[in-house]
């Protein structure tokens, strides 16, 4: 987003730490993005290599700052993996970014790189940005969903983000929709929305229904089979499936509408949102094939005044709604000391 240039506003350096990217920018007060850069999240180097990575992508998105530009930077502010816990700036335990297993990683980012630091989950983050300058604008109950690699979300009621005492509250991904024999989540349930709905679990889906495959005999090669002979499959792979027709696809990429579908119902019945925001890349790119069977189960199936009121759009910040969500993050924390009181070994 190019805006109006602020001379004069605070600027905020973005980190968006995911289990596929690591991104940064420096923020301005008007929404535009400086110096943005990214690289590939390292997870087989373990912890080291992530804090390396952070500390590189941070100072390169600074360095490529004017004079006037940096030194107005207030602080970092990070979009992670979660669960988080904000208040201690601490990253609990991410399946999707497992180096970071316990990681106070807003205190170790400080020592590294001498500014502020506040941490949460890139959930959260997205909703506050899509809340200053994205669909949610002018919003003050409405639930943000990603639908990607994982499936995650926020919940904000007056204005505000619901975080209950952990920072864990809005966790929508792990809603459990199928008892006992349902596929296993990367969190270690069974029959979470993620597990049936996300990039990752549509892959999982893929690869359990080839090894049962492989178990019955030998047959014709599938669709599933010709992408798994090149490379490890994804939900991408899935969706392209059923594309071209394949039955199998089809039948992954039906139950993953229909479970978030079922799962906007319960959204919509416990919240009373104004909106429900939804992006990351699965959805973005099923387009209305992914929103309107939400539509149509809320108007069918949902309690009539929430139903009634509830609007279902895309998210409309696109792959930087982590890292513009940082400004608002730091506008809103930085200063207060309930931020700063809970690090380490509080």
């Amino acid at each position: 987003m190019r805006g109006v240039r602020d001379a004069d506003g605070p600027v905020v350096v973005g980190l968006d730490i995911g289990g596929t990217q690591i991104r940064a920018a420096a923020i301005l007060s008007t929404g535009e993005r400086l110096g943005r850069r990214s690289v590939a999240t390292p997870l087989a180097g373990g912890l080291e290599a992530v804090y390396s990575a952070c500390v590189a992508m941070v100072t390169g998105a600074m360095a490529n700052l004017a004079p006037v530009d940096r030194d107005r930077v207030l602080a970092i502010g990070i979009s992670c993996a979660g669960p988080v816990n904000p208040w201690l700036g601490r990253v609990l335990d991410p399946p999707n970014v497992r180096p970071l297993h316990d990681a106070f990683l807003a205190d170790e980012l400080e020592v590294r790189l001498h500014l502020p630091v506040y941490l949460e989950r890139d959930t959260n983050v997205a909703a506050l940005g899509e809340q200053w300058l994205g669909a949610a604008r002018g919003c003050l109950d409405f639930i943000y969903v990603t639908v990607s690699t994982g499936l995650g979300g926020a919940v904000v009621a007056d204005g505000r983000l619901l975080l209950g005492p952990d920072g864990t509250a809005g966790e929508i991904g792990h809603v459990t929709l199928i008892e006992g024999t349902g596929p296993r989540c990367g969190c270690g349930g069974i029959g979470h929305l993620e597990a049936i709905s996300s990039g990752s679990g549509l892959a999982g889906q893929a690869r359990d229904y080839l090894a049962s495959a492989a178990a019955v005999g030998p047959h014709g090669p599938t669709f599933l089979e010709e992408r798994a002979a090149f490379a490890p499959l994804t939900g991408r792979d899935v969706a392209e499936g059923e594309l071209a027709g394949d039955s199998v696809c089809t039948a992954l990429m039906e139950r993953a509408r229909r479970a978030f579908a079922i799962a906007c119902v319960g959204w919509v019945n416990t919240f009373n949102p104004e909106r429900i925001v939804v992006g990351g890349t699965v959805a973005q790119r099923q387009g209305e094939r992914w929103l309107a069977p939400a539509r149509a189960e809320i108007a069918a199936t949902g309690l009539r005044s929430p139903s009634a009121r509830v609007q279902i759009m895309a998210a409309e910040l696109g792959e930087d709604v982590g890292l513009v969500g940082a400004w608002p993050l730091v506008r809103e924390r930085h200063g207060k000391p309930a931020w700063r009181s809970q690090r380490a070994g509080g």
